[in-house]
């Protein structure tokens, strides 16, 4: 498994979140009261100075009404090279991605994350191959009504956390659900788990 040591990912965050919060015409006060991250924690991440959890940026972008890979894409991994982009630009297909050269640990959270394909507004989802280290757990609060997430196990073991109990899945099985509620991730076992993750919103724009 590779991992590509993202470059100032920090900095890539603090710098995007204060861009899309600008483009928004949000303060922080504002910004604070709509995602439930307090303003000093906002302006340390935008500074550089923190690196957040999983959680807090899922907390941001929901409050926000942002998909979550408009925090986590910088652009080497939105664009791997020059034929990449011209098809992003112009619509034609086809698009490659390889996890192996976009994995990286974008949080404090034993999590790694391969934006595969960042938020794509004409069709409203994003898709992600995401790796959860042995014995990690998240537990995620209710995100914008309507969202929904499709998780499929590709190895290893892990469990969904849907309606207060955890499920457990096995490589080949997937599940989808309503991500409006609480839900969660985790891994029990001294072995990474890897799965894709398609999340889709309605009506949110980049």
């Amino acid at each position: 498994m590779t991992i590509t040591q993202a470059t100032n990912p920090n900095e890539f965050l603090g710098a995007t979140l204060k861009s899309i919060r600008n483009k928004q015409g949000w303060s922080l006060d504002k910004t604070a009261a709509a995602t439930g991250v307090s303003k000093a924690m906002l302006g340390q991440i935008e500074r550089g100075e923190s690196s957040p959890t999983i959680a807090i940026l899922w907390k941001i972008t929901t409050g926000m009404k942002i998909s979550l890979s408009s925090l986590l894409a910088p652009d080497h991994q939105q664009h791997h090279n020059k034929e990449d982009l011209a098809n992003q630009t112009t619509g034609n297909l086809p698009i490659f991605r390889s996890a192996d050269e976009i994995r990286y640990q974008p949080a404090q959270d034993d999590m790694l994350v391969a934006l595969l394909f960042p938020f794509d507004e004409a069709l409203g989802f994003e898709i992600y191959e995401l790796t959860l280290l042995p014995h990690y757990q998240r537990e995620s609060e209710p995100h914008e009504a309507g969202v929904t997430e499709h998780v499929l196990l590709i190895h290893g073991n892990m469990e969904v956390l849907l309606n207060g109990d955890w499920k457990k899945l096995t490589p080949g099985e997937s599940v989808k659900f309503n991500a409006d509620q609480v839900h969660g991730y985790r891994n029990l076992h001294h072995q990474p788990a890897v799965f894709h993750l398609v999340i889709h919103y309605p009506n949110r724009h980049k």
